[in-house]
């Protein structure tokens, strides 16, 4: 059964996900609308260093961003002169790890929205002098709605799975930074087979219903609308 480093890690990958989640909608929207409707050259360097996470070996970007955030690193220095500290090895560190590893799996399906929009719904409310704001919130998103609901699910349920990142930024700290993937690691590597077959079992139910509730509600994520 459930000991309580195991629910302890359980609800540590819980408030991750829910906070990640929430800044990748923040972060991702105005990425993924610009990528949708910008012509600048620049396009295709920043859709491009969005969807790095894709490709990249987790272990290599935990590894920069280890080294970026540390105490000789440039993002390092600034959270250090603010009197933040360095991130690495602390919650706050795997906060931003973990958006910027999963933030294709937000930017890309509402950039395929804001796509499948088009430009007529816009120039619709132009005509009827809607602001960009209102034009947004009131067109834009009830339309983008599954779009939206995608990028929640997936951003979601890929900074519960990860390993490779939160190993190298965040460690293995009890009840600071260990989640669920590596409470598995650590009763694999103790021989505790059966507790890890708890932990094990609930990720793959919750990946089967995160997938189920995922084709469920939106009939082909993979598609543009």
């Amino acid at each position: 059964m459930l000991n309580d480093e195991d629910l302890g890690a359980i609800l540590l990958t819980l408030k991750l996900a829910s906070l990640v989640t929430a800044i990748l909608l923040l972060v991702g929207t105005p990425i993924a609308w610009w990528l949708a409707h910008s012509g600048s050259r620049w396009k295709g360097i920043v859709g491009a260093l969005v969807a790095l996470p894709l490709v990249l070996p987790p272990a290599v970007l935990g590894f920069y961003l280890l080294v970026l955030m540390g105490p000789h690193g440039a993002v390092g220095q600034i959270t250090k002169a603010l009197g933040l500290g360095t991130l690495p090895f602390t919650f706050g560190g795997l906060v931003v790890a973990s958006v910027i590893y999963s933030l294709p799996f937000v930017v890309q399906p509402l950039q395929n929205a804001f796509e499948a929009i088009g430009t007529r719904p816009l120039e619709v409310a132009a005509t009827l002098r809607a602001s960009p704001l209102d034009t947004f919130f009131t067109v834009v998103m009830p339309l983008a709605r599954p779009g939206f609901l995608t990028a929640s699910i997936l951003g979601f349920a890929h900074t519960i799975g990860e390993f490779g990142v939160v190993l190298m930024v965040g460690g293995n700290i009890p009840d600071k930074t260990r989640v669920i993937s590596m409470q598995i690691f650590n009763h694999v590597e103790t021989g505790e087979y059966a507790q890890a077959h708890w932990l094990s079992a609930g990720m793959l139910v919750f990946s089967f219903a995160v997938l189920l509730l995922l084709y469920t509600l939106t009939p082909n994520p993979w598609r543009k609308r």
